[in-house]
């Protein structure tokens, strides 16, 4: 695992999750798989197994570099710019 330069710029301490799970899906009725948290701003997306992608589309629409899984018991992080864990 490596720190990317993301990672320096994300807010000490990390955003409050705005939700609970994927607020696309409950939208589109449509089953969270692995949900992700934003670093940069908090929301709470769907992971690629997920049918519709929310946690990559949130990146593609905002350009928020880094994630980490928001599941129990897991705190890896994700950079999208970088396509590694940091």
């Amino acid at each position: 695992m490596s720190e990317c330069a993301h990672v320096a710029d994300l807010p000490r301490p990390e955003p409050v999750p705005l939700g609970e799970t994927c607020p696309e899906c409950l939208e589109a009725g449509t089953h969270p798989v692995q949900l992700r948290l934003c670093l940069t701003c908090g929301h709470v997306g769907c992971c690629d197994s997920s049918p519709l992608r929310h946690a990559s589309g949130h990146f593609r629409a905002t350009g928020h570099p880094v994630m980490r899984s928001f599941e129990p018991g897991e705190s890896w992080r994700w950079c999208f710019e970088d396509g590694s864990i940091v």
